[in-house]
């Protein structure tokens, strides 16, 4: 009988940054979200911006792409984040169509394709979608989670002050056209400081805009990535998602990324993985 549980026997990580590794596959040059499958341990899913073909990328845990699988049936407009989730003794992966940076759209798409069994280039078609739409006007969105044990997909505003929570139902049950709740705002988004915006106002000015997010595989805490920062918004028992991003987070500041769109938590929930749009791009593993 072994002492301990293998999880429990792992040495501690030490809070930080780490180089995990290197992505350099012209392939991966527009990565704009990350998430750590749930049916393939250390295999990090990604995707890519608007402008290239409907895929998703198999990637191992130092920056290599393992398999491509294109998506078929549906249109890509402007993907910009992933989620790994589980279901009903089922893997999945959500894929969010809700980039809008002209504030133009009606209507953006969620795409729920379950994660193959096995690690190799194929061809995949949504176990369901969802179209939705803002409840007052169009808004940009790049940051999107998945609540599997609540059935809610949350997702975050970019570049409204302070960003807003939504939700929407995992599982709709109809075709019609969602309506996503607005639940909350995020507090405690860092806020440039003088000398920032005396330096690069525009720079500054996007430091706090939310890129990405995940909600740990535990389910307690909800990880938002902006282009600076790591924030981790908790919940206590008996709290929504709401309560959770109305009190301040914990900040961590991100290592240098090129432009950092990517994040998700690793299958162990001791770490997310981060990085950025443009190749090369650092993959970070980071402890918080």
């Amino acid at each position: 009988m072994l002492a301990c549980a293998l999880a429990a026997c792992r040495p501690q990580e030490e809070p930080g940054s780490q180089l995990a590794g290197m992505m350099i596959d012209p392939q991966l040059g527009e990565i704009s979200g990350l998430a750590a499958s749930r049916r393939h341990p250390g295999t990090l899913w990604m995707l890519d911006d608007g402008g290239n073909p409907a895929r998703v990328f198999a990637v191992g845990p130092t920056g290599d792409r393992i398999a491509t699988l294109r998506i078929e049936g549906v249109t890509k407009t402007d993907w910009e984040d992933i989620a790994a989730f589980e279901l009903d003794g089922r893997r999945y992966l959500l894929l969010a169509d809700t980039g809008d940076n002209g504030g133009l759209r009606r209507t953006l798409q969620l795409h729920v394709v379950e994660e193959p069994a096995r690690l190799e280039n194929a061809r995949l078609r949504p176990a369901w979608s969802i179209a939705f739409r803002w409840p007052d006007g169009a808004r940009d969105c790049e940051a999107v989670a998945v609540d599997a044990a609540r059935g809610r997909v949350l997702l975050i505003s970019k570049k409204r002050e302070p960003p807003e929570l939504f939700t929407l139902p995992l599982r709709a049950g109809t075709r019609e056209v969602q309506v996503a709740r607005r639940v909350g705002a995020l507090a405690g988004v860092p806020q440039p400081s003088a000398e920032a915006i005396e330096r690069s106002p525009r720079r500054a000015a996007l430091e706090g805009q939310p890129t990405a997010a995940d909600v740990s595989p535990d389910g307690r805490t909800l990880a938002v990535m902006t282009y600076r920062y790591l924030l981790l918004y908790p919940r206590q028992r008996g709290d929504g998602w709401s309560q959770a991003v109305g009190r301040p987070p914990r900040v961590v500041e991100l290592p240098w990324l090129p432009q950092a769109e990517a994040m998700g938590w690793a299958d162990d929930g001791r770490a997310l993985y981060a990085t950025g749009e443009f190749v090369p791009a650092p993959l970070y593993r980071v402890v918080p």
